[in-house]
């Protein structure tokens, strides 16, 4: 039976990926091991390793977290000065998901969304 899944996406610096995700978005440090690095907010837990070489504008690193409280984390990490992707605005989509989009250090895309 499967009981869980925790996404592993590149980053180039661990100090920067981790300065984002702990003081921007919430999430704790967990784990840092050489070249790893894995943070938890609420029930989410995301693992980083690391890839130094990485081209950001080819990075294709994506995950969608569901939420329960989408305006008010939206509005958190628009108090926290995290920028939401301009093709990834809070809204209502046809699928049945309100939903926004950001990109981390490393342009991995973060989609939110929570059930209409």
């Amino acid at each position: 039976m499967l009981t869980d899944i925790n996404p592993k996406l590149p980053m180039r610096d661990k100090n920067v990926t981790r300065t984002f995700y702990v003081n921007k978005l919430g999430f704790k440090e967990i784990s840092d091991y050489e070249g790893y690095l894995m943070v938890r907010k609420d029930k989410i837990e995301i693992h980083f390793f690391e890839f130094k070489e990485l081209a950001p504008e080819d990075n294709y690193g994506q995950v969608y977290i569901r939420t329960d409280d989408i305006d008010n984390f939206y509005q958190t990490l628009l108090n926290n000065n995290v920028t939401i992707h301009p093709n990834g605005k809070l809204e209502s989509k046809p699928w049945g998901q309100k939903e926004f989009s950001i990109l981390d250090p490393d342009t991995n895309l973060l989609t939110f969304g929570q059930s209409i």
